[in-house]
């Protein structure tokens, strides 16, 4: 093996090992105390200033990056736990990592059967196996959220029309567990059935909103809690609440048309590159077939990879905006 295989083989090895520690880790022992005692402050606390303080940050929180959990985990597994919970399917955080592994050994094989490039097979199979199964549970979670904040509005104004009728809040909750669709009849039977075995509403709805982790559901408890602490007409509050949800809802849709034009330029500019290999190789494959035979072919190849990921999401930046 030469140095250049050797050097691609430990660059992989290194890489599955950081992901192992990263997957497996715990955080700072005095920050999660910090944080469980925060948490049991929350929870236990009479006043609902803290209550309200606690929805607050856990808003702010929402809309900010998690660079290594979410919200609401104590740890990397149960962060991933999380993350799999919010797509909606039934999935575990083994049968995650069993596919992933499983993903990498295949792609790893079948490259390592066609060119013969050991290095190589092991680098992409872990790339693949690590960032394929992340942006489909990514696109998931996504297309949730998306459902429910299209349904949600919907389902404000429902208990708005039962808080008009007279109805108490726990029995409208129930009505748009029934009425409204998944994945928002979901959430909030799931509320309803929490309610029912002696939770609050405020600790049922924010174990829901740690869950969902969207800044709209939030809106909806911080709205609920402060409501509970000042009084006023409940169902005015949520009027207004639905109607602002409605414009945010319209504000996003109009900045998704205003940046397609820049997201499609994106997409061509990022795709002609691979465009082109693929018909060179068609065209004539012993061209390129250096590429995967070649040590200095191979090392040029990858560092051109490594620099169109950079632009390309230096590109996605560019075209996403947060309202």
């Amino acid at each position: 093996m030469s140095f250049v295989q050797t050097m691609l083989l430990a660059a992989g090895l290194l890489a599955l090992m950081i992901m192992g520690y990263m997957l497996v880790s715990e955080p700072s022992t005095g920050k999660a105390t910090q944080r469980r005692l925060q948490a049991v402050r929350y929870r236990h606390s009479d006043s609902t200033d803290a209550k309200v303080e606690s929805q607050l940050k856990k808003a702010i929180a929402a809309r900010k990056p998690k660079v290594h959990h979410a919200a609401g985990s104590q740890s990397r597994i149960q962060a991933l736990a999380l993350r799999l919970d919010r797509t909606g399917k039934n999935w575990t955080v083994t049968q995650y990592i069993y596919v992933s592994l499983g993903l990498a050994l295949v792609v790893a094989l079948l490259l390592y059967v066609s060119f013969g490039t050991l290095a190589l097979a092991l680098l992409f199979g872990v790339v693949v196996g690590a960032g394929l199964p992340h942006l489909l549970v990514g696109r998931l979670i996504t297309k949730r959220t998306n459902a429910f904040n299209a349904k949600f509005p919907d389902a404000i104004e429902l208990l708005v029309r039962g808080l008009r009728s007279g109805l108490p809040v726990t029995e409208t909750l129930s009505v748009v567990a029934s009425e409204v669709p998944a994945p928002v009849g979901t959430e909030f039977k799931t509320i309803v059935e929490r309610i029912k075995i002696g939770r609050t509403m405020e600790d049922a709805l924010q174990e829901t909103g740690d869950k969902l982790g969207i800044p709209e559901f939030n809106f909806f408890c911080i709205t609920l809690a402060i409501q509970r602490e000042t009084g006023g007409n409940l169902a005015e509050t949520l009027s207004n609440l639905s109607d602002v949800l409605r414009k945010r809802a319209q504000m996003k849709l109009k900045i998704r048309a205003m940046s397609s034009e820049s997201k499609a330029s994106a997409y061509i500019v990022g795709a002609l590159p691979f465009l082109v290999a693929a018909m060179i190789t068609w065209i004539n494959p012993e061209y390129v077939s250096g590429f995967v035979t070649d040590q200095r072919l191979i090392v040029a190849g990858i560092g051109g990879a490594i620099w169109m990921s950079i632009g390309a999401f230096i590109m996605a930046k560019m075209v996403s905006f947060e309202i």
